[in-house]
């Protein structure tokens, strides 16, 4: 199976024990005027005047290559660590657990077998290589977060070889997305075109520092629109087969019109290189978070306060639904969502004017919604159709504690164990202490029930628009006939309300 990871050269580059006399400094060239950068930036200007003109494949990569080459540069980061030393006398210590948080962090939980008990000694520093490309003429710099993340310098090295320094203006975890700034005028600012102009097919040219190899174009197609794959919290990747490599991260995806359309984030693969399938961030969504830095130095995001999910063939089929759309499985109280109208068991079918696809399309257009802004909202609702207007409101950082209760009843033709939940367990999974069900205590791996996602900690609180108020209402409803036919149950997972719909067949 293909793993997803970040396209960072991350802080492998260069490892120095600065303690020990040994170190890795940055390399400075001589410093050059700025006459080599104002021949690219008429080399550029001319080759972006080609770009609307009528010309033949090759002519067309060329003139993409010139034209964005000033406007691309590489990010260099430096984290200064604690270093540990080799301690024979102690090598039987292998306990990760007791390990310091630092040497957890740098060796990925695990310690290498050469290690004994490593002590502190000296300083080290992570070095890493990704890459940018400049959206102002200022010197504002879009590039991913994980790339300058917690990194104690960073510095951009220009297409003309100048190296700067910079400073990070600010970073957004859940997009991995990053704006650095560095002293510099008469810059050549990329143009971010539209990403939801794209159709799959067309020409994509990917542009960045692959293993430290700067200014390296490559050339593919966008293979696929939408894509999420759980590696930060908003995703709605370009996939995209031009090759990207460790140290693309943070660089543009083009067109042939030279207009930035993604930013360069992640590949699927199993070596950890270039496998025909790479992952950019596109330019609509960049532009906003990018934006919303420069100006605030926050990211802020829209609230509904629904939980949402996709809605299956199974789940559409129970609510006597045909068409497409995005299931609303709870409302917060006092919420935009509640406010506006929206019931638990909503179909969402267009949010603002567009069709609802799933729920991480959905979840994407709310948050890159300003708060405030009233968004026209179309449900079917018991078969019928139902217009409403919802204020969004500002997304605030939450946190939800789950614990799972004590073992009861068992339902083994589902492999379900279920109690009934009581104020102190509501209490602990961090719920309403006056919420009845019955309490799914432990799932059996390749149970009916862990088919369809139940997990320990949910509570089911209907079987079919009935009420669950204990373990023993939930028996009395899971006849031999219902499984067979199948139910709607609807649950509480984390403090929110969801759909799944339970079958044997």
């Amino acid at each position: 199976m293909s793993s997803f990871s970040r396209v960072f050269g991350a802080f492998v580059v260069g490892v120095a024990l600065i303690g020990s006399g040994f170190g890795l400094a940055m390399v400075t060239p001589n410093l050059i005027s700025g006459w080599t950068y104002a021949v690219e930036r008429g080399q550029a200007e001319a080759a972006q005047e080609r770009l609307t003109q009528p010309s033949d494949m090759a002519q067309a990569f060329t003139a993409v290559a010139k034209s964005l080459r000033p406007s691309v540069v590489s990010v260099s980061s430096v984290k200064n660590i604690r270093a540990w030393a080799n301690r024979p006398e102690m090598r039987g210590f292998r306990n990760n657990q007791q390990l310091p948080e630092e040497m957890r962090e740098f060796f990925g939980g695990q310690v290498p077998e050469q290690f004994g008990d490593a002590r502190p000694e000296g300083n080290m520093q992570q070095r890493g290589v990704g890459s940018g490309v400049i959206v102002s003429a200022d010197g504002y710099i879009l590039t991913n977060h994980h790339v300058v993340r917690d990194a104690d310098e960073v510095s951009v090295t220009l297409s003309d070889g100048r190296i700067m320094k910079a400073k990070v203006v600010g970073g957004d975890d859940k997009s991995d997305l990053a704006v650095i700034q560095i002293k510099a005028s008469g810059l050549v600012a990329a143009k971010l075109g539209d990403s939801d102009a794209l159709e799959v097919g067309q020409w994509s040219v990917a542009i960045g520092s692959p293993f430290g190899l700067d200014q390296t174009v490559t050339v593919g197609i966008i293979s696929a629109k939408g894509r999420a794959v759980g590696i930060s919290d908003y995703e709605d990747f370009l996939q995209t087969d031009a090759a990207i490599n460790p140290g693309n991260s943070g660089g543009p995806l083009v067109n042939l019109k030279g207009e930035v359309i993604g930013i360069n984030t992640a590949i699927a693969s199993r070596s950890g290189g270039y496998q025909g399938i790479g992952f950019a961030i596109p330019s609509n969504m960049a532009s906003t978070v990018m934006h919303s830095i420069i100006t605030s130095g926050t990211v802020e995001r829209g609230w509904l306060g629904a939980a949402i999910q996709d809605l299956n063939e199974e789940l559409a089929k129970s609510f006597q639904h045909t068409g497409g759309g995005v299931l609303v499985g709870d409302v917060v109280a006092g919420s935009p969502a509640e406010k506006g109208g929206l019931q638990a068991g909503d179909i969402i079918t267009s949010y603002a004017g567009k069709p609802a696809l799933s729920a991480n399309q959905l979840r994407n257009s709310v948050a890159a919604t300003t708060p405030g802004t009233k968004a026209k909202v179309e449900v079917i609702r018991q078969g019928k159709g139902v217009a409403l207007e919802v204020a969004i409101g500002k997304l605030e950082t939450t946190k939800v504690s789950t614990r799972g209760g004590r073992s009861a009843s068992e339902v083994p033709e589902l492999g379900l164990t279920l109690d009934n939940l009581t104020a102190e367990s509501a209490r602990q999974l961090g719920v309403d202490e006056r919420l009845q069900g019955a309490l799914v205590e432990s799932v059996e791996e390749g149970s009916i029930a862990a088919r369809v996602g139940l997990r320990n900690g949910d509570v089911i609180v209907s079987v079919d628009a009935t009420p669950v108020a204990d373990a023993a209402a939930f028996h009395r409803l899971a006849t031999k006939e219902n499984v067979e036919k199948g139910m709607r149950l609807q649950i509480v997972r984390e403090g929110t309300r969801r759909f799944v719909f339970l079958s044997s067949r």
